[in-house]
């Protein structure tokens, strides 16, 4: 008996040991009064969600890419709480900065910029109910790399076990959420046309999670 009680934890201790580990290393963007009176600002006027913490119920996650080649570069690009002189084109939406819950490194490291359930502007019309996970760089001389690509499956993963995730989509899917009941979004002028992360990184991460089984993204609504 005692020999088949040693051989059970022997062999739950291999099947625990396999499963992938994670590893994040805090990184905080300033997220100070400033800023969440502007997240609270953000979820009333685009939304219509009258909230007195800016917090969210994550439903999926939204993969992009920086188009920044370097860690320090994109970091500094999300730091601060409100919208720096060259993003003009979504100034006169918010002033609210742009951010993401989690950047990864070229070299795969992940770094989580704020809290998980706090609201980031990263993808229109589902901020309230999405985290981000930005991939530095994206660029032609700065391609997504496969230690990247390894640690955006890790983090998918972890992100199902701790939440009820039903979406995973690319930032370039997001319009196809148009007519859908998670798009709260009230300007139907406010749109940026996105490219990132591409369908092929998002096709490998999709057939490397598929036991997950996240809801498939809707079809893009027609237009009228």
């Amino acid at each position: 008996m005692m020999k088949h009680t040693l051989l059970l934890i022997v062999l739950t201790g291999l099947f625990f040991s396999c499963k992938p580990s994670i590893e994040i290393i805090d990184k905080p963007i300033i997220f100070d009064e400033t800023r969440t009176q502007l997240t609270l600002d953000y979820l009333s006027e685009r939304y219509g969600l009258e909230q007195k913490e800016p917090v969210i119920d994550p439903k999926m996650i939204v993969l992009h890419w920086t188009a920044i080649p370097t860690l320090d570069g994109s970091f500094d690009a999300f730091e601060r709480p409100t919208l720096p002189s060259w993003r003009p084109d979504i100034n006169g939406v918010s002033g609210l900065n742009v951010s993401s819950h989690f950047l990864i490194a070229q070299d795969g490291t992940i770094y989580r910029l704020m809290p998980e359930k706090t609201m980031g502007r990263h993808v229109i019309g589902l901020n309230h109910c999405a985290l981000g996970v930005e991939n530095v760089g994206g660029t032609e001389d700065t391609p997504l790399t496969e230690a990247q690509l390894k640690s955006n499956i890790r983090l998918v993963e972890y992100l199902s076990e701790k939440y009820n995730i039903e979406y995973l989509i690319g930032h370039h899917e997001y319009t196809n959420f148009e007519e859908h009941p998670l798009w709260l979004e009230k300007d139907e002028g406010y749109r940026t046309k996105k490219t990132d992360p591409g369908p092929n990184f998002m096709e490998k991460i999709r057939k490397a999670t598929k036991n997950l089984n996240f809801k498939p993204v809707p079809n893009k609504p027609k237009t009228q």
